[in-house]
């Protein structure tokens, strides 16, 4: 029977890139940013690293397919090197493949780093993938807006809710993350925006208006993770432990077959539970005290904490607007400023999520630092509502 990874592996040190627009920066320069701040935290040498794992998302106008870009970066010393890529949780993909690495025995000490350069590549949303089954039949008649709002209509249809109320819950959805993100030095957007001021925002795809939309980004994040016994030999102390990694893929059912009814992802419902499983958690509104979710629309952030289970089913606007995700709320969310003030560099987007809660559990966030962070939840959602990749990372303290 497998036991999962609870507790078999921690994190020795993290880094990340200022984000933004990042037109002096090549790869490289994003890479090299995120990774000196990591080996410093880490307090190991480059020669100590025994493997990595390096995730870019949209390889063509970066990197490139092979793995070879991170080991020239970083000088590593010819060790092993793997190019992950899983659409928007391509940055988890890296760490989980580091993370497993420790478990296993494989390697003491391994790399995971994530990087993505968009705003070179003159496309104003993110850059079409190949052609493939999902491609072929999906792609060239959807947009991330256009399917995110048909998952707001769902949502609204199926808990008779009014438009208002909606409108009103999403707008504060982004009020709270560009006031978190106010605090945040490495944030690309760092702007406070009111209420009225979202509401009222020019439409994308009704209901998703401006404001409601995360930008697109350039940036890096990178962790080092070992064994519980390794960092203590380190002299490391309050250790971030990995308490549970998972992910669930899309089979085709949600988008062609009628038990799915578009209001929910169904992804995010099953890594969830097995992450909650995983980590021994039965009671994740009580025991989770801060998130990170992929808010690349307001709407994907209001309808995960449902599916997270850290607000009942039909209830998140309720939620959502009683400030129970707010900076001083029960479950902080996006308390770095999320997507929505980050941006979304495929490749970097989940570690940095991950960094952020490292942070935090370090008492290392600054003026954004939570007054008692215990367990944080990470939420990466890759491709539409209808066919989409969810991973689930959980950290909190080493017991």
């Amino acid at each position: 029977m497998a036991s999962g990874i609870k507790d078999k592996v921690v994190i020795l040190g993290m880094g990340c890139s200022k984000f933004g627009e990042r037109w002096d920066a090549s790869p490289s320069d994003l890479m090299v940013e995120a990774f000196e701040e990591c080996i410093e935290d880490a307090g190991v040498q480059r020669n100590q690293i025994e493997a990595a794992w390096f995730g870019a998302g949209i390889d063509a106008f970066n990197v490139g397919a092979s793995a070879m870009p991170l080991a020239i970066a970083l000088r590593l010393n010819y060790i092993p090197v793997t190019k992950v890529e899983n659409m928007c949780a391509t940055g988890t993909e890296a760490f989980r493949g580091a993370v497993y690495a420790v478990a296993s025995g494989a390697c003491d000490i391994a790399l995971a780093l994530g990087v993505e350069k968009l705003k070179d590549t003159g496309y104003g949303g993110l850059p079409q993938r190949s052609r493939g089954l999902e491609n072929d039949m999906y792609w060239p008649n959807l947009s991330a807006p256009g399917a995110f709002a048909q998952l707001a209509t769902g949502y609204r249809a199926k808990h008779k809710l009014n438009k208002e109320d909606l409108k009103r819950a999403m707008a504060h959805v982004s009020v709270k993350s560009h006031a978190n993100g106010v605090k945040n030095p490495k944030a690309h957007l760092r702007r406070e925006i009111t209420e009225d001021q979202a509401v009222s925002a020019p439409y994308i795809a009704e209901p998703i208006g401006l404001f409601d939309c995360c930008g697109v980004s350039d940036g890096s994040a990178c962790a080092i993770v070992t064994t519980p016994e390794i960092a203590k030999r380190l002299g490391k102390e309050n250790l971030v432990s990995v308490k549970a990694l998972q992910l669930a893929v899309s089979n085709g059912t949600e988008s062609s077959h009628e038990s799915w009814d578009g209001s929910y992802l169904k992804t995010t419902r099953i890594a969830s539970q097995r992450a909650y499983d995983e980590a021994g958690i039965s009671k994740p509104k009580e025991e989770i005290t801060m998130t990170e979710v992929h808010d690349c629309f307001s709407i994907t952030e209001l309808v995960t904490m449902e599916d997270l289970q850290l607000a009942e089913e039909g209830k998140g606007v309720t939620e959502v607007l009683d400030g129970n995700f707010d900076a001083d709320g029960k479950t902080p969310c996006q308390i770095d400023g999320g997507l929505k003030c980050f941006g979304h560099p495929i490749g970097a987007s989940g570690l940095r999520m991950i960094y952020e809660n490292y942070l935090q559990l370090n008492g290392r966030a600054g003026d954004r630092q939570l007054s008692n962070p215990k367990m944080g939840l990470n939420h990466n959602l890759g491709g539409f509502p209808h066919q989409n990749i969810c991973s689930i990372s959980i950290v909190g303290p080493y017991n």
